[in-house]
């Protein structure tokens, strides 16, 4: 049996702030939240009269509500492509960054607009990455996706952010966790995506064939700005997927109290926080994780798919092991500049030293946030130069990701059509599944409900059809 083809991307919330050109507590920000964000989505409001819009890459760009602009990846089905067009989109909005703080600069306005791919801002309020799996429709997903709870809750040990808790109201003291979005979970499986907050939202909503497909909508994961991080993060989650749907067997980690157990994860920096299971066992996040690895490498052994696996597939999967390996050792300077919590924490502990101060301190706040700034203002291009986080991609494949969509599914029907229709002027309507031309009384619609589909001859004519009419 060959290695299950799949398709998944990942939906990206980015925090927006204006800062004062002075940094001083006291002066207020410029623009609100919201004030920032019109600006950001001028140049996109002024070519497509929207905020919400597919791009030529595949992928779809938009601002949600609460003001935060938000990118959704196109449709991949290699690790290599969902790396790059994730990343492609962090580009884009720094980008539109630039743009809009040189009109700020223009108008006089004294603030700079930065973009944040994390997960918290220090006033408790949460925004999200979204991690999209499909799978094939089965009677007993919910059983199934439960199951995984277990894997969810101690995953972060591996692909964690990073969180600064600056310690609000006297309720705890500052102090420095694993995941952001840890403590922003309140339910383990729900079809609600914000009143619960679930780590596997069940809203039945496939974006494809929905006799055959159902879309596994994963929210409780960490934003992830270094690429190997996110290889993981992506990887042994499709893994465990590929292990359910052929019937393999994966262990019983049932826990009785999953939201108490994701936070205990969080707190413990060792990985080894213990975790009571339905039967009353106590059994450690390292010991949970080491156990879906093994019954991955098993089913993948019996299925004969490691020597099917992609260069980032194989890396990926080395990096889990050699990651258990090192937790379990506690020789986290192995890997700390490849688990990208761990890589965040050794730069704050740096400064930490240097400036002599605790986590409360306001300096390393500002260092947090420039770990995850995208734009200009940002640390990651200069930790990336520097080896401190390790990196997957080439750079000018991030560059051709911004323009063209992942060449073996659906995105590539899309992009190629948006990519046609915008160079000849042409009117157009895209989503995910759809796509219509427009030319004053005339539409024409084409509907692609197979997400694998890299070809369509219908959006073919249609392209050509651009050029007559």
């Amino acid at each position: 049996m060959t290695l299950p083809q799949r398709i998944f991307g990942i939906e990206t919330e980015y925090g927006i702030t204006c800062a004062a050109a002075q940094v001083q507590s006291e002066v207020k920000p410029p623009l609100d939240a919201q004030a920032a964000a019109d600006v950001l989505f001028a140049p996109i409001v002024a070519e497509h009269n929207a905020t919400n819009v597919f791009l030529p890459n595949g992928a779809r760009l938009y601002l949600d509500v609460g003001a935060h602009p938000e990118y959704a990846t196109a449709e991949c089905d290699s690790l290599q492509d969902l790396l790059l067009n994730d990343r492609a989109g962090d580009e884009i909005f720094a980008q539109l960054a630039q743009k809009a703080n040189a009109y700020l600069e223009q108008k006089g306005i004294a603030g700079r607009i930065h973009l944040f791919k994390n997960n918290h801002d220090y006033l408790g309020n949460s925004f999200g990455c979204h991690e999209n799996y499909l799978i094939r429709r089965r009677r007993d997903y919910r059983e199934k996706i439960a199951s995984l709870v277990p894997f969810f809750v101690t995953r972060q040990i591996l692909v964690g952010a990073g969180y600064l808790y600056l310690g609000r109201e006297n309720v705890r003291e500052a102090h420095f966790e694993i995941s952001q979005r840890a403590t922003q979970t309140f339910d383990a499986v729900s079809n609600s995506s914000t009143r619960s907050r679930p780590m596997v939202n069940t809203r039945d909503e496939p974006h494809g064939d929905a006799e055959l497909y159902r879309r596994m909508h994963v929210i409780v994961g960490d934003s992830n700005i270094s690429q190997t991080t996110a290889a993981l993060k992506i990887a042994m989650t499709q893994a465990v997927l590929n292990v359910l749907e052929v019937g393999g067997k994966l262990p019983d980690f049932t826990l009785a109290y999953p939201i108490h157990a994701i936070r205990q994860v969080s707190l413990d920096l060792s990985g080894k926080a213990r975790v009571e299971l339905r039967d009353g066992r106590e059994i450690t996040a390292l010991e949970i994780q080491r156990g879906y690895f093994m019954a991955v490498m098993q089913c993948y052994e019996a299925q004969g798919w490691l020597t099917e696996l992609d260069p980032i597939q194989s890396y990926a999967f080395e990096l889990w092991e050699r990651a258990l390996n090192a937790f379990d050792a506690a020789a986290f300077d192995k890997i700390e500049t490849e688990i990208e919590w761990l890589a965040k924490r050794k730069l704050l502990e740096t400064y930490r030293a240097r400036l002599d101060c605790g986590y409360d301190d306001l300096r390393l706040a500002r260092i947090d946030l420039a770990w995850h700034d995208i734009t200009d203002g940002g640390l990651r291009s200069e930790i990336e130069a520097s080896g401190r986080l390790q990196q997957l991609l080439h750079r000018q494949d991030i560059v051709t990701a911004q323009t063209i969509p992942p060449q073996t599914t659906r995105a590539k029907v899309r992009g190629d059509f948006i990519a046609a229709a915008m160079d000849t002027r042409h009117d157009f309507f895209a989503d995910w599944q759809s796509l219509k031309l427009i030319h004053n009384d005339y539409a024409r619609s084409v509907l692609l409900k197979d997400p694998f589909e890299s070809s369509n001859a219908e959006v073919l004519a249609m392209i050509d059809q651009m050029e007559t009419i």
